[in-house]
């Protein structure tokens, strides 16, 4: 497992509690989506804002699989990416780009989540985008923003378009790359990427059938959308993270270390 050469503990006395707890929830981040099986070997990545008045960020050593990150691992750097604190690790540049666009960009972008599972780049590779098909598609489909492919993320120029196109949603398909999603918190941002995920899965099952598809009606889509929204914010904080957080506790202990 990575760890922080001054030890999880020493280096935990170097920070605030609210530094901490945002290690401890980043880091549980990575773990679930090693867990539900979303993971890209060391690509993709999830970065969340250290609270406090420097825009200070957490990000995965680069190297690492997401099921070896620790919150003591996560390497802290600023805007432009440049490491901020002491650290035996270093990052992939081109994994923050994306993220520094949305979190200068949007304040309520505590939590950016990126992934390319198969499903998501298929969903993001069709003209149709992701359908309202589903319950599960319908709850994220309202708030739901796209972004052209521009090559792999080394273009700072493409920042701008990016956060343009996001404008205000919070979750993303970047066609023929993968989806995205943001949060206020570790909570909200994976709410939305968990049902952002199975709704393209879900799609592409329905497609592969062969079978005519049966889309929802426009106003049942935001009506879902709305209550949806809602969910993400209070049932999310409340009921889900801490039922994810004991799941990890079984499956992938040491991600608070």
């Amino acid at each position: 497992m990575p760890a922080d050469t001054l030890g999880s503990d020493q280096l935990r006395a170097t920070m605030t509690e609210d530094e901490w707890r945002a290690r401890v929830n980043c880091a549980a981040l990575y773990r679930l989506v090693a867990l539900y099986g979303w993971d890209d070997l060391i690509f993709t990545h999830i970065s969340m804002r250290v609270p406090g008045p420097d825009h200070h960020f957490l990000i995965n050593p680069y190297g690492f699989f997401f099921e070896e990150i620790t919150a003591s691992s996560l390497v802290k750097v600023d805007i432009d990416g440049q490491i901020v604190a002491p650290t035996p690790y270093f990052i992939n540049p081109a994994g923050f780009t994306i993220h520094s666009a949305i979190h200068a960009a949007r304040e309520d972008a505590k939590c950016v989540i990126h992934l390319h599972t198969d499903a998501g780049v298929a969903i993001s590779a069709q003209k149709g985008g992701l359908r309202p098909l589903t319950q599960t598609a319908m709850a994220v489909s309202g708030d739901l923003a796209y972004h052209d492919y521009e090559g792999i993320a080394l273009d700072l120029d493409e920042r701008e378009r990016l956060v343009a196109d996001l404008g205000a949603h919070h979750v993303m398909l970047l066609r023929n790359h993968g989806t995205l999603a943001i949060g206020e918190s570790a909570a909200q941002a994976f709410l939305r990427i968990y049902f952002l995920e199975r709704a393209c899965a879900m799609q592409a099952l329905a497609m592969a059938g062969g079978a005519d598809l049966l889309e929802c009606a426009p106003d049942l889509e935001a009506k879902v959308g709305g209550q949806s929204n809602a969910g993400f914010a209070m049932i999310g904080e409340a009921l889900a993270w801490p039922a994810l957080l004991r799941r990890l506790d079984r499956k992938s202990p040491g991600y608070d270390a």
